[in-house]
């Protein structure tokens, strides 16, 4: 069974290289383009089936009386599955057929919720005991079980999507587009928002989940018809080659070598990628610090109303689109490829605006503070974790690059819900605030070390 699967998933051969110029650019520019907008698009609905559960947890509450506490561990479940899931699934999206392993992991990601949605249907609470324990007690566990299976599957998303963008984009562009797709995140969890509210309101809570089930399974089914793995596999060159672009010297080295050698120079013995683990921990931190708890802070701390406070919070993700855009053509087009300063500007960036928001009494100023929040948030997530970790490793370990990094970010997920929650018991919203602002100072002397770092190395090679 485990061969014949490894056989389905198994990435295609390399075909025989295309003579024709003419056909190759014809070629690039169609699979480009279409690669490019079917990694947004999928990865859009992997979020309408992520972000789902924020809209459903009052109906849940309200109709099982579930506590705050009971609710978190499903929110807990998926942070844990999903931080695990990212490394693992990236060891096998590397050497996986794109094609195949997105929209596998995409249905079974609908599959999970829809069983997530069926359980409340199969199971009446307070009629049924099993083994002396309240339904309530047994429907809880299945949708922890569920959730936490769902954030497993969604797990496999981002490492293929990963390897897609470095082996269809060359350096040189790389950075502007993977920001133009990283909008993906923003714009899954608006329309998730929109569209799970509406249908919560006129449906119940399960319409959240049976609806962007089915939508996912039906843009899987469009994704294996719209997807193709390397270039290589449709007989075009290498990226690089495309775009007479130099070769990375690990790349070429790298041909000769198998696997586990290349996992284990560019990754497990590569310093680079732990300092960038490191600082994605940080940078997790303050993103989810922002975006859970930013509507309790302005409604304790600044006495908000609740409509109030999700108005400003919205304006979070909206400004943090143009942030990731500007991040990576910024990158691009102004350092030329060079990643660390734009990173240092964004997180000093993120640190003003804490500052700046613990301190402002002008209610309106608000919203453009937590809006350039956003957008010096989602600059440094996008790249240390994606970009900068691809760029830092070996093509052939990209997807397991940054599964490793996006590990260690959901480590920060973790300690961002527990750290915050701590420092405010103890101290206040100023304690939150200042936890924020200090995940911000070691992030920037994480990237400063970087910075310096590959400084050093572009001396040595001139």
């Amino acid at each position: 069974m485990l061969d014949k699967l490894a056989q389905f998933f198994k990435e295609p051969p390399e075909k025989e290289l295309i003579q024709d110029k003419e056909q190759i650019k014809k070629d690039y520019a169609h699979w480009r383009w279409r690669i490019f907008y079917a990694c947004f698009i999928g990865y859009t609905v992997f979020y309408l089936c992520k972000k789902n559960i924020a809209v459903a947890l009052p109906g849940l509450s309200a109709e099982y009386g579930y506590s705050n506490t009971e609710l978190g561990l499903l929110g807990s479940s998926l942070y844990l599955t999903y931080g695990i899931g990212k490394f693992v699934n990236g060891v096998i999206a590397d050497r996986a057929d794109v094609r195949k392993f997105l929209p596998t992991a995409l249905i079974m990601t609908a599959i999970a919720n829809l069983c997530f949605g069926l359980s409340a249907v199969f199971i009446t609470p307070g009629q049924i005991s099993f083994f002396g324990l309240p339904t309530n007690t047994i429907l809880l566990w299945l949708f922890v079980f569920f959730w936490g299976a769902s954030g497993w599957f969604q797990s496999a998303g981002f490492p293929a999507i990963a390897k897609s963008l470095t082996y269809w984009y060359s350096n040189s562009e790389r950075g502007t587009k993977w920001s133009l797709w990283s909008c993906s995140h923003q714009t899954g969890t608006f329309l998730s928002v929109i569209i799970s509210g509406f249908l919560v309101a006129h449906f119940g809570w399960k319409m959240a989940f049976f609806a962007p089930a089915t939508l996912a399974i039906i843009v899987a089914i469009w994704l294996f018809n719209r997807l193709r793995d390397r270039p290589q596999s449709l007989g075009l060159p290498d990226i690089e080659t495309y775009n007479n672009e130099p070769v990375k010297v690990q790349d070429a080295c790298d041909d000769n070598r198998s696997y586990i050698e290349i996992f284990k120079k560019h990754i497990l013995c590569n310093k680079t990628i732990w300092l960038l683990a490191i600082a994605y921990i940080f940078v997790y931190i303050i993103r989810f610090g922002a975006e859970d708890w930013m509507i309790k802070y302005l409604s304790e701390a600044k006495h908000n109303s609740l409509e109030l406070a999700a108005m400003k919070l919205s304006s979070l993700p909206l400004v943090g689109i143009a942030g990731t855009v500007c991040a990576g053509v910024i990158s691009d087009k102004i350092f030329k490829g060079q990643r660390a300063p734009v990173n240092l500007i964004y997180l000093a960036g993120v640190t003003i605006c804490l500052i700046l928001l613990k301190f402002n009494t002008i209610s309106s100023l608000d919203f453009v503070l937590i809006g350039l929040l956003g957008a010096f948030t989602y600059g440094p997530q996008m790249m240390i974790g994606g970009l900068c970790a691809v760029e830092s490793s070996s093509k052939k370990v990209a997807s397991a690059a940054t599964g490793f990094t996006g590990t260690f970010g959901y480590i920060g997920a973790v300690l961002s819900a527990t750290g915050t929650g701590f420092m405010t018991d103890k101290f206040g919203w100023n304690g939150a605030i200042a936890f924020w602002i200090l995940s911000a100072i070691i992030c920037i002397v994480i990237c400063t070390v970087l910075l310096l770092n590959e400084r050093k190395k572009r001396t040595v090679a001139n």
